[in-house]
């Protein structure tokens, strides 16, 4: 093999990722909220932006669960909780603490129950053990177990168990009109929830008909007595852009006073031409650049969004005319090839992004869809095919539910879906629907 050294000269084409695309490519995948953050941020390091809100409030940020409960709230006695009771009062502390007799309690109960009551999560299981509970006040695990039967006499019923059979067992207990129900959630509580239920009308020497009837009345119970008082706040769904229906006529646009607006500050504007000082003229000159950065890519946001949104709607015009049922089969490639785009700019332009129809708000992803196979010409989306699977699911005979290869001759045969038996089981369990036999009724 012949090797020499020498210097060659070759022509090669090469993307540089610049600060101003690096910028744009990220602020692009930001969602409504996390691009207000991101703004509020440079606010602080730029004296030279100015930021204009929205004129009206549209988003209100998720609470994340507050983890220093525990030891905010345990710098607190049960007089503190019970002031708090008011017309608008939400706390689960202040409202368990109004039923307890606490005037009548030692300080070391006191103790007990507030160590209780704020190891309460937010569906209102207890998670802390009896032992920690005991070791933290010195006394026995049996007299933190009193206190805590005493606790789960509260409402709401259900409140302060430890799993959700014993929430379950709580509340039918408290109830007292079902024994039977008493009886198989304290016994055969995992057999009864998987639907194994010829063992347990077996044991018990009842019909599965009785069986039905508890599994009815335990539906009728709460899994999550906490959630009333939970610290999580709802968050609210802003859309990035709206489309209406104008006589037939689909028209997309921005969603007016959701988009904050970046200005420069003329104050320091006015600083940077008068300053003869170059140390000085350096740092705004590199604050105006990062201005301009920022508005060409706050910009370049806006109408990828509304670029891909208008096509998206130019695809699926019946959708956005009758509903989601009408939706077509649509990827993101080929919403991309038509806009001359890249597929990744696609995925990140409708990333946590929101629009406003005529039937409601929906996630921007929700309008893309692989295709079905369908003995018809025309192709099907998979979330018809979902949709067509619960209608199905829903409309069976409860008494003799279809299996998953019936579903799939059935789809085939009625609505010319073509679903095989896996993907009507894959299907089946993204809608959250059980198997035949846990969906069996008996009457």
């Amino acid at each position: 093999m012949d090797m020499k050294m020498g210097l060659f000269q070759q022509q090669t084409l090469k993307l540089a990722m610049t600060q101003e695309l690096s910028q744009a490519i990220t602020l692009l995948q930001y969602s409504a909220q996390e691009l207000q953050e991101f703004l509020d941020n440079k606010l602080l390091e730029n004296p030279l932006l100015s930021l204009e809100h929205p004129s009206q409030v549209t988003y209100e940020p998720m609470f994340r669960q507050n983890k220093k409960r525990t030891t905010q709230a345990g710098n607190k006695d049960a007089a503190y909780w019970l002031e708090q009771i008011g017309e608008e009062t939400t706390s689960i502390e202040a409202d368990l603490f109004s039923q307890l007799k606490v005037h009548e309690l030692t300080k070391q109960q006191e103790s007990i129950f507030l160590q209780l009551i704020h190891n309460l999560d937010g569906n209102g299981y207890l998670r802390i053990n009896i032992e920690e509970v005991a070791v933290t006040n010195g006394i026995s695990s049996m007299e933190v177990e009193e206190c805590l039967k005493e606790l789960q006499q509260l409402e709401p019923y259900g409140i302060a168990a430890r799993n959700l059979q014993e929430c379950l067992l709580i509340q039918a207990r408290l109830d007292g009109s079902n024994e039977l129900a008493e009886m198989i959630l304290e016994h055969h509580f995992s057999p009864f929830v998987e639907k194994k239920w010829k063992g347990i009308a077996k044991h018990l020497g009842v019909s599965m008909q009785q069986i039905q009837g508890v599994f009815d009345y335990v539906q009728e119970l709460n899994p999550r007595p906490g959630a009333h008082y939970s610290l999580d706040r709802p968050a609210y769904i802003v859309p990035d852009v709206v489309v209406e229906n104008r006589g037939g006529r689909l028209v997309v646009g921005d969603y007016d006073g959701n988009s904050p607006r970046l200005n420069a500050d003329k104050t320091y504007l006015k600083k940077l031409k008068e300053s003869k000082d170059q140390n000085l003229n350096r740092y705004w000159q590199e604050k105006w650049q990062e201005y301009q950065w920022l508005s060409k890519g706050i910009q370049h946001r806006k109408e990828t969004i509304l670029n891909v949104m208008g096509k998206i709607a130019e695809k699926q015009t019946q959708c956005f005319l009758t509903g989601m049922n009408e939706l077509k089969p649509m990827t993101m490639k080929e919403i991309a090839d038509e806009l001359g785009i890249h597929e990744s700019t696609v995925s990140r332009a409708v990333k946590e992004k929101y629009v406003q129809t005529p039937f409601g708000t929906f996630e921007m992803r929700e309008f893309f869809s692989s295709s079905l196979q369908s003995t018809m010409d025309e192709e099907i989306s998979g979330k018809s095919g979902r949709s067509a699977l619960e209608k199905m699911i829903s409309k069976e005979d409860k008494q003799k539910p279809l299996s998953d290869q019936e579903l799939s001759a059935r789809l085939r045969s009625e609505q010319g879906i073509v679903l095989s038996r896996r993907t009507v089981a894959k299907y089946r369990d993204q809608l959250g629907l059980p198997s035949s036999s846990k969906r069996k009724r008996y009457e």
